[in-house]
């Protein structure tokens, strides 16, 4: 096997340990997120009146970057397939509902081989990825848990302010 090709994480050939694949997925996401914001920036600076459909070279760079972020999502995934001993092909399964979700947390939580197999040798985790990789682990709860209590909290500030304004009301 080609170590020059094992070495490159944009390559599908060789394997990913739980924490490169963290980290690269981390990296992904700060990268699609960067590229969100400044599109937003640049969208609203080009078009600033209130716009109920996206230009075409909106649509265009927009349909651009989800393609990259499916490429490079299908490569972290089947190195990290490969760490397993499994064919890439099984990354297959990202495209189906459900089956996603369990071959994602399988990825995360199964340990890679620690030995040479037919993918080659593992990959150690440079200092980066392990630092990202953790991030990610640490921010991605944190995101699930807000996603769900800032609407909840919201919810409940509006209620609340409806009861006090019922409260204020003079009786008749």
């Amino acid at each position: 096997m080609n170590s020059s090709a094992n070495n490159s994480a944009l390559s599908a050939a060789g394997r990913f340990s739980r924490l490169s694949y963290l980290g690269w997925n981390g990296l992904l996401l700060i990268a699609v997120m960067l590229l969100g914001f400044l599109c937003a920036l640049l969208l609203q600076a080009v078009s600033p009146g209130e716009t109920k459909s996206l230009s075409m070279p909106a649509l265009i760079i927009l349909g651009a970057a989800y393609a990259a972020m499916l490429y490079f999502t299908f490569i972290f995934t089947i190195r990290r397939l490969h760490d397993r001993n499994h064919s890439g092909w099984l990354s297959l399964l990202m495209l189906v509902p459900f089956a996603n979700a369990i071959l994602a947390l399988y990825l995360i939580f199964a340990k890679g081989d620690a030995h040479a197999n037919q993918f080659g040798p593992p990959r150690a985790a440079q200092t980066w990825e392990k630092v990202l990789g953790w991030i990610y682990v640490l921010i991605f709860p944190i995101g699930i848990t807000a996603a769900i209590a800032i609407p909840a909290y919201h919810d409940y500030a509006q209620r609340a302010q409806q009861a006090q304004a019922e409260l204020q009301q003079p009786a008749e």
